[in-house]
Protein backbone atom coordinates (compact mmCIF):
# COMPACT_ATOMS: atom_id res chain seq x y z
CA UNK A 1 0.00 0.00 0.00
CA UNK A 2 1.56 3.62 -0.94
CA UNK A 3 2.47 6.13 1.79
CA UNK A 4 0.35 8.80 1.35
CA UNK A 5 1.33 10.92 4.38
CA UNK A 6 1.70 14.49 3.53
CA UNK A 7 4.65 14.43 5.94
CA UNK A 8 6.70 12.12 3.52
CA UNK A 9 9.09 13.27 1.18
CA UNK A 10 9.74 11.73 -1.47
CA UNK A 11 10.95 12.51 -5.17
CA UNK A 12 9.26 15.57 -6.86
CA UNK A 13 7.88 13.46 -9.58
CA UNK A 14 5.70 11.23 -7.70
CA UNK A 15 2.47 13.43 -7.74
CA UNK A 16 -0.83 12.41 -8.78
CA UNK A 17 -1.97 8.75 -6.98
CA UNK A 18 -0.96 6.23 -9.38
CA UNK A 19 2.60 8.10 -10.11
CA UNK A 20 2.93 8.07 -5.89
CA UNK A 21 1.75 4.35 -5.48
CA UNK A 22 5.08 3.58 -8.19
CA UNK A 23 7.14 5.60 -6.90
CA UNK A 24 6.21 4.21 -3.19
CA UNK A 25 6.36 0.87 -3.86
CA UNK A 26 7.70 -0.52 -7.02
CA UNK A 27 10.21 2.17 -8.52
CA UNK A 28 13.93 0.92 -7.50
CA UNK A 29 13.20 -2.06 -6.04
CA UNK A 30 15.11 -4.82 -7.58
CA UNK A 31 13.23 -7.49 -9.74
CA UNK A 32 14.85 -10.84 -9.78
CA UNK A 33 13.78 -14.45 -11.07
CA UNK A 34 11.01 -12.84 -12.83
CA UNK A 35 11.11 -12.86 -16.06
CA UNK A 36 7.28 -12.14 -17.00
CA UNK A 37 7.63 -8.90 -14.72
CA UNK A 38 11.22 -8.39 -16.53
CA UNK A 39 9.30 -8.55 -19.94
CA UNK A 40 6.86 -6.45 -18.60
CA UNK A 41 9.01 -3.35 -17.43
CA UNK A 42 11.33 -3.39 -21.02
CA UNK A 43 7.52 -3.32 -22.40
CA UNK A 44 5.86 -0.38 -21.07
CA UNK A 45 9.34 1.27 -21.11
CA UNK A 46 9.08 1.02 -24.66
CA UNK A 47 5.96 1.93 -25.32
CA UNK A 48 6.34 4.55 -23.16
CA UNK A 49 8.75 6.66 -25.66
CA UNK A 50 7.14 10.12 -26.46
CA UNK A 51 4.49 9.31 -23.76
CA UNK A 52 4.11 10.17 -19.85
CA UNK A 53 4.79 7.67 -17.47
CA UNK A 54 1.08 8.19 -16.14
CA UNK A 55 -0.49 7.53 -19.73
CA UNK A 56 1.31 4.04 -19.35
CA UNK A 57 0.55 3.27 -15.85
CA UNK A 58 -3.09 3.85 -16.54
CA UNK A 59 -2.82 1.89 -19.39
CA UNK A 60 -1.07 -1.11 -17.51
CA UNK A 61 -3.88 -3.41 -16.79
CA UNK A 62 -4.89 -3.01 -20.08
CA UNK A 63 -1.30 -4.25 -21.65
CA UNK A 64 -1.63 -7.00 -18.96
CA UNK A 65 -4.54 -8.57 -20.47
CA UNK A 66 -3.41 -7.83 -24.01
CA UNK A 67 -0.18 -9.13 -23.72
CA UNK A 68 -0.98 -12.29 -21.73
CA UNK A 69 0.19 -11.13 -18.67
CA UNK A 70 3.33 -10.60 -20.15
CA UNK A 71 4.49 -14.65 -20.72
CA UNK A 72 6.90 -14.61 -23.33
CA UNK A 73 6.13 -17.47 -24.68
CA UNK A 74 2.57 -16.28 -25.26
CA UNK A 75 3.28 -13.48 -26.54
CA UNK A 76 5.42 -15.00 -29.23
CA UNK A 77 3.08 -16.85 -30.86
CA UNK A 78 0.80 -13.48 -31.64
CA UNK A 79 -0.09 -14.00 -35.28
CA UNK A 80 -0.74 -10.89 -37.61
CA UNK A 81 -4.27 -10.91 -37.14
CA UNK A 82 -3.87 -11.07 -33.40
CA UNK A 83 -1.45 -7.85 -33.81
CA UNK A 84 -4.36 -6.00 -36.25
CA UNK A 85 -7.02 -6.80 -33.30
CA UNK A 86 -4.71 -5.14 -30.38
CA UNK A 87 -4.23 -2.03 -32.86
CA UNK A 88 -8.36 -1.89 -31.89
CA UNK A 89 -7.27 -1.67 -28.74
CA UNK A 90 -8.16 1.21 -26.40
CA UNK A 91 -6.71 -0.02 -22.99
CA UNK A 92 -2.91 -0.02 -24.91
CA UNK A 93 -0.94 2.34 -26.89
CA UNK A 94 -2.11 1.77 -30.64
CA UNK A 95 1.15 2.26 -32.39
CA UNK A 96 1.76 -0.46 -34.79
CA UNK A 97 5.66 -0.59 -34.29
CA UNK A 98 5.16 -0.92 -30.44
CA UNK A 99 2.87 -3.65 -30.40
CA UNK A 100 4.88 -5.38 -33.59
CA UNK A 101 8.16 -4.97 -31.09
CA UNK A 102 6.15 -6.29 -28.31
CA UNK A 103 5.54 -9.48 -29.99
CA UNK A 104 9.93 -9.55 -31.43
CA UNK A 105 10.97 -8.82 -28.41
CA UNK A 106 8.99 -11.25 -26.82
CA UNK A 107 10.55 -13.74 -29.24
CA UNK A 108 14.04 -12.42 -28.15
CA UNK A 109 13.39 -13.09 -24.95
CA UNK A 110 12.35 -16.71 -25.09
CA UNK A 111 16.16 -16.78 -27.43
CA UNK A 112 18.50 -15.08 -24.42
CA UNK A 113 15.94 -17.43 -21.90
CA UNK A 114 17.71 -20.39 -23.88
CA UNK A 115 21.32 -19.32 -24.65
CA UNK A 116 21.53 -17.32 -21.03
CA UNK A 117 18.95 -19.49 -18.89
CA UNK A 118 16.86 -16.60 -17.97
CA UNK A 119 16.18 -12.66 -19.20
CA UNK A 120 17.17 -12.37 -15.39
CA UNK A 121 20.59 -13.69 -15.71
CA UNK A 122 20.96 -11.73 -18.61
CA UNK A 123 19.95 -8.42 -17.93
CA UNK A 124 21.62 -8.30 -14.28
CA UNK A 125 24.42 -9.84 -15.53
CA UNK A 126 25.39 -6.73 -17.41
CA UNK A 127 25.63 -5.16 -14.31
CA UNK A 128 27.48 -7.33 -12.61
CA UNK A 129 24.02 -8.37 -10.51
CA UNK A 130 24.45 -5.49 -8.30
CA UNK A 131 22.87 -2.21 -7.70
CA UNK A 132 23.58 1.14 -8.29
CA UNK A 133 23.14 3.47 -5.44
CA UNK A 134 23.38 7.17 -6.62
CA UNK A 135 23.08 9.95 -4.66
CA UNK A 136 21.54 12.90 -6.23
CA UNK A 137 19.73 15.10 -4.44
CA UNK A 138 17.52 16.37 -7.05
CA UNK A 139 15.98 15.03 -9.68
CA UNK A 140 17.64 17.58 -12.21
CA UNK A 141 20.87 15.63 -11.54
CA UNK A 142 19.42 12.51 -12.85
CA UNK A 143 20.96 11.58 -16.30
CA UNK A 144 18.86 10.21 -19.41
CA UNK A 145 21.27 7.45 -19.74
CA UNK A 146 24.28 6.10 -18.97
CA UNK A 147 27.49 4.51 -20.66
CA UNK A 148 25.41 1.20 -18.58
CA UNK A 149 22.46 2.10 -20.28
CA UNK A 150 24.29 2.75 -23.80
CA UNK A 151 26.15 -1.38 -23.33
CA UNK A 152 22.49 -2.78 -22.19
CA UNK A 153 20.82 -1.37 -25.49
CA UNK A 154 23.86 -2.77 -27.49
CA UNK A 155 23.47 -6.26 -25.93
CA UNK A 156 19.94 -6.36 -26.35
CA UNK A 157 19.83 -4.89 -29.84
CA UNK A 158 22.13 -7.77 -30.74
CA UNK A 159 19.89 -10.08 -29.05
CA UNK A 160 16.91 -8.97 -31.24
CA UNK A 161 14.95 -6.55 -29.16
CA UNK A 162 13.44 -3.61 -30.56
CA UNK A 163 12.77 -0.35 -28.52
CA UNK A 164 15.29 -0.60 -26.14
CA UNK A 165 17.64 2.68 -27.12
CA UNK A 166 20.00 3.78 -24.00
CA UNK A 167 17.31 6.26 -22.53
CA UNK A 168 14.81 3.15 -22.79
CA UNK A 169 17.11 1.10 -21.07
CA UNK A 170 17.81 3.72 -18.24
CA UNK A 171 14.32 3.93 -17.40
CA UNK A 172 14.11 -0.15 -17.41
CA UNK A 173 17.18 -0.34 -14.73
CA UNK A 174 15.83 2.81 -12.74
CA UNK A 175 12.12 0.91 -12.74
CA UNK A 176 13.85 -3.09 -12.07
CA UNK A 177 16.27 -1.27 -8.93
CA UNK A 178 19.72 -1.55 -11.02
CA UNK A 179 20.41 1.64 -10.15
CA UNK A 180 18.77 3.84 -7.01
CA UNK A 181 17.99 7.11 -8.61
CA UNK A 182 15.59 8.11 -5.41
CA UNK A 183 17.15 11.55 -4.73
CA UNK A 184 18.51 11.70 -1.45
CA UNK A 185 16.36 13.71 0.53
CA UNK A 186 13.60 11.31 -0.24
CA UNK A 187 12.17 8.48 2.38
CA UNK A 188 12.53 5.40 -0.56
CA UNK A 189 16.58 6.00 -0.91
CA UNK A 190 17.14 4.24 1.85
CA UNK A 191 14.21 1.97 1.87
CA UNK A 192 15.07 0.37 -1.11
CA UNK A 193 18.40 -0.49 -0.58
CA UNK A 194 17.30 -2.60 2.56
CA UNK A 195 15.37 -4.74 -0.02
Amino acid sequence: MARRKTDTTRCAWAKQPEMIEYHDTEWGVPVHGDDHRLFEKITLEGAQAGLSWLTILRKREGYRKAFADFDPAKVARFTPAKVEKLLQNPEIIRNRLKVESTVNNAKAVLRVQKEFGSLDEFVWGLVGNKTTVNRFRTLSELPAKTDVSTVMSKALLKQGFRFVGPTICYAFMQGIGMVNDHVTTCFRHKEVQRV
